[in-house]
Parts: structure tokens; C-alpha cells; sequence
């Protein structure tokens, strides 16, 4: 059986997502024998884009030129393209000062260099391609990304999440953060597929796999503020992984 051609690419994030894969040890053996890793920057070199991709997985949002060029080539080469982690999939952390302005922000971080000179607001690949399918997550989860190569190897993409990290606790059967504990817990509000990681330890949820497809934002903050949180200290925890968030 013919091994699936995979470009594995980091654009503007901290390349922890790319590292979930090299962390799978125990499973990349038998990853090498479905996969060819062809284009894969942080792990294998010389990295050339050369021929077709049967998927290219990206992390990462787009903050300068050479990176959307890099983002519509893997486009135009591959069958599927995977937004790989928030920051792919909603701007994330990098995204956290977009409508402030980038030239006050580069003086502020890069001085008279002209490191940065060409960077622009961070956006989520969707600003700029169509994408396929979507794995979120802070890193996501390892299994998370397994599945993901494994529908792959069969041919299908992954089926969307649709319930929250508050669907998962409960499942859990956990003590709710914030209704019994009063604590700002994001699960409510943030997509699911991480099994309650956090809450799990009795942490908090963040949201840091961005928000829950149809969340009813205006009733949750109701809640919020009867449990004593107001509504820009909420808002601001929640955009801190996904900016869009809007009321």
C-alpha cells in the first residue's frame, strides 16, 4: 500500500503542536510505515515543497508575507489542509494585541530593527484558505492528532466536535468549577475533545480550544455575573486563545 505524503508545517506560533507529533515515540514506527513525512521543517532536512501532498497539517496563524505564500502553496499542493492547534484555528495567543497598531507594537518589541518590518495582525488560516478540517487545542491532545492520521490513512477526515469541555466533565462525573465551586471556568463555553483535561485536576478551564459551536455566550455570561465575574474580565479570559470571540 502506497504511504500517504504529508507536509507538516509552523507558521507564526510556538511549535509545540509540530513537537506533539515527535512526542507520539512509542507510535512513530508504525506512523512511518503509513506516512511519508515529506515536508516537515522542525523534524527533517532538507525541507523542500516538492510534488503533491495527500494533506498538509499547519500550526500556526499568519503574521507575515513568506508565510501566507508558504500557506497558498501547501494549499495548491495538497488534497486536504489541517489547521493543526488554536492558533491555526483562531489566531490564539499571537492574535491577543490585533487592532492595536503593529507599528507602536514593533518599536515596542523589535526597536529601529527591521526584523519585523513586514508583519502584519496574526489571522487563522481560514482568513486566507479554505481549510478542511480542524484539530484545536493548546496543544491538542495526543490522541487527538492519532485519530486524525488514522482517518487520514483510511481515507475520511475527522468528524467535527460539537459538545463543550463542560459536556465531557459532567460525563466525569466532576464537581462544576463554577456553579458548585465558584470558580471561572471557561468549559462551558469553550469545544471539547480534551476529556476535561483541566477540570479533571480541578483547574479551571481557560478556553484554550477556542469556543463551541452555537454557545449561547449571552445566557453563560448571565451566570458569570451571578457568580460575581463581570463580563470584560470574562470576554478578556476567553479572547486570550480566540480574539474573534464578540458579544
Amino acid at each position: 500500500m502506497r504511504r500517504l505524503r504529508l507536509a507538516i508545517a509552523g507558521l507564526t506560533a510556538c511549535s509545540g503542536c509540530q513537537l506533539l507529533l515527535l512526542n507520539c515515540e512509542d507510535e512513530l514506527p508504525e506512523l512511518l510505515e503509513q506516512f511519508e513525512f515529506h515536508f516537515f521543517p522542525l523534524a527533517c532536512s532538507p525541507a523542500l515543497l516538492e510534488g503533491e501532498y495527500d494533506a498538509a497539517l499547519v500550526e500556526g496563524c499568519i503574521s507575515m508575507p513568506h508565510e501566507k505564500e508558504l500557506l497558498l502553496e501547501l494549499r495548491r499542493r495538497s488534497v486536504y489542509l489541517i489547521a493543526l492547534g488554536t492558533c491555526a484555528v483562531w489566531g490564539g495567543v499571537a492574535a491577543l494585541r490585533n487592532g492595536e497598531s503593529r507599528e507602536l507594537l514593533r518599536q515596542q518589541v523589535y526597536g529601529q530593527s527591521p526584523v519585523a518590518s513586514e508583519t502584519f495582525e496574526p489571522l487563522p488560516l481560514q482568513s486566507v484558505v479554505h481549510v478542511d478540517a480542524v484539530v484545536a487545542g493548546c496543544p491538542p491532545e495526543k490522541e487527538e492528532l492519532l485519530r486524525l492520521l488514522a482517518d487520514l490513512a483510511r481515507g475520511v477526515l475527522p468528524v467535527d466536535i460539537d459538545y463543550s469541555v463542560c459536556a465531557e466533565c459532567r460525563m466525569k462525573e466532576n464537581l462544576c468549577l463554577l456553579t458548585e465551586r465558584d470558580t471561572l471556568c471557561l468549559g462551558p463555553l469553550t469545544l471539547g475533545g480534551c476529556g476535561a483535561r483541566c477540570p479533571n485536576m480541578s483547574v479551571p478551564c481557560e478556553g484554550c480550544r477556542g469556543p463551541v459551536p452555537e454557545c449561547n455566550l449571552h445566557k453563560a455570561l448571565e451566570i458569570y455575573e451571578q457568580k460575581g465575574f463581570d463580563r470584560t474580565t470574562v470576554l478578556a479570559r476567553l479572547r486570550r486563545f480566540c480574539p474573534g470571540w464578540k458579544l
